[in-house]
């Protein structure tokens, strides 16, 4: 697909409104822990600096409803752009409140404003018309670069964009690499090609796991999703999550599997636990005599071996989704000695997804993955096939 390429605007001493995705976690005393996607921005940010405009930020953080929280404030963010740009960047006290607005109209060239949190304001998630207006007032041409949220029809992202014309409006660089790098792992992938799918839930991934089986050569399924596909083989999976309603589908992924000559992988023993925390009694067992009442939290070491002799001859991974509750560091190992595996390979590694980048980055590898996208479900809906609202509405014709 052909985005509308920033390179093509003529933004010379204009105004410029830039999507970010500055949804980055925190601590408890609002230390920024992981400023990947802040960073990401930078280069987007720095063209239009370059360009002599001035430059007007948007993002979201967190889940506040619809109204200001201090807990879910972006100045944090705020101190952490000036960091990393070197200049200052004036925080806004709303989003579209009057004061916003007009400091938005004073906003001089070279200069940087962010607004508030986006999700402070309710029509935010609902694509409110009135408030994508009024965002697009603002400047005179629109970038997203906020691949994490272009899956989301929001007013930012989604609404926004009719009030710019193709000369006015693009994709920032962080949104076309990740949309063109997806694009050819998915449509051209040097082979054999794999695929580790790991996560808490069948359902959140099961259009992901559909689409990806007749691209890929070797399928490796860990987390708790394991379970609703073991469960369905008709072992005894004691109290571990499960997806009864999905079992049907499982199988037929199985079948799907075979009929494509993929080969499956599911965990052959697992981490139990006989309840969810750190300090609860495990015991490594097979995945068909897993205890009654209990759980498994993460894959076994003989489930590790069986995965890194699978993912020995392949030339791409993609990864998204962790083994087990990597959380906690008692489940954590199995996650662990897979990211350093994909890490040390010669393959082309692909990390998707916020949780397997965070553990990419805990176990200190992230520096030796290809390439580590900045949105989970952005790229699970470009595994499932889909065109994201966000990024529709930047297809150059």
């Amino acid at each position: 697909m052909e985005l509308l390429h920033l390179k093509n605007l003529q933004l010379k001493d204009k105004k410029v409104f830039i999507r970010c995705d500055f949804n980055v976690p925190m601590d408890e005393f609002g230390n920024i822990t992981d400023d990947r996607r802040i960073r990401s921005a930078v280069a987007t940010i720095n063209y239009c600096l370059d360009e002599d405009c001035a430059v007007i930020l948007a993002s979201h953080f967190g889940r506040p409803k619809g109204e200001f929280d201090e807990k879910y404030s972006l100045a944090p963010v705020a101190r952490r752009l000036q960091q990393l740009l070197k200049r200052h960047v004036s925080l806004a006290p709303s989003v579209v409140g009057e004061d916003a607005l007009k400091m938005a109209q004073e906003l001089p060239r070279h200069e940087v404003m962010l607004l508030e949190n986006l999700r402070f304001e309710e029509g935010e998630t609902k694509n409110d018309e009135e408030l994508s207006k009024k965002l697009a007032s603002m400047a005179e041409f629109y970038i997203n670069d906020a691949f994490g949220v272009s899956h989301r029809a929001h007013a930012s992202v989604h609404g926004i964009t009719k009030y710019f014309d193709n000369e006015h409006k693009a994709a920032g660089f962080l949104l076309e690499k990740e949309i063109n790098f997806f694009g050819k792992l998915i449509d051209n992938p040097v082979r054999p090609f794999a695929a580790i799918v790991g996560g808490s839930k069948v359902s959140g991934k099961l259009e992901a796991l559909v689409n990806l089986l007749p691209k890929v050569d070797k399928l490796f399924i860990g987390g708790g999703m394991a379970f609703t596909f073991l469960k369905q083989l008709g072992y005894d999976i004691g109290a571990s999550l499960v997806e009864d309603d999905l079992l049907e589908e499982a199988q037929k992924i199985m079948d799907k599997a075979k009929e494509l000559g993929v080969k499956f992988y599911l965990p052959v023993d697992v981490i139990a636990a006989e309840k969810f925390a750190e300090d609860s009694v495990i015991k490594i067992v097979t995945a068909q005599e897993i205890p009654h009442e209990w759980m498994g939290l993460d894959i076994g070491p003989a489930t590790v071996r069986l995965y890194r002799e699978g993912l020995n001859d392949v030339q791409t991974v993609l990864w998204n989704g962790p083994m087990g509750v990597y959380e906690m560091e008692r489940f954590a190992r199995g996650s662990s000695k897979i990211a350093n595996f994909v890490a040390d390979s010669y393959a082309t590694t692909v990390v998707g997804g916020g949780d397997t980048a965070d553990l990419v980055q805990r176990v200190k590898v992230d520096d030796e993955i290809t390439f580590i996208s900045t949105g989970g479900g952005a790229s699970l809906e470009l595994l499932e096939g889909k065109i994201l609202p966000g990024v529709e509405v930047l297809l150059a014709d």
